[in-house]
């Protein structure tokens, strides 16, 4: 499974490691091996009106206070949210 955020649809970031060799010369260069920087993302239950669902939800949408909302009841939760998730990647 994609390792995408439900409600942002924050996913990973292409990155390069970097090691330092603590070396002289061009030729014992610090290698650059690619590696991807993955979004921290959480388990979230929300109570709706037709039961529970969980979202895999990245941790800066659940500090947000658009979620924080929703998650409260103080507004409905999203029809896009509901759908189960379709990872066009």
């Amino acid at each position: 499974m994609a390792k995408i955020c439900q409600v942002s649809g924050k996913h990973g970031n292409n990155a390069k490691h970097i090691r330092n060799q603590h070396s002289q010369g061009w030729k014992y260069k610090a290698p650059h091996k690619n590696r991807v920087q993955a979004p921290n993302l959480q388990v979230v239950r929300l109570k709706t009106p037709n039961g529970v669902v969980r979202l895999k939800v990245a941790t800066s949408v659940i500090k947000s206070e658009a979620f924080n909302m929703v998650a409260c009841g103080l507004r409905p939760v999203p029809k896009a949210w509901l759908k189960k998730p379709t990872y066009n990647v």
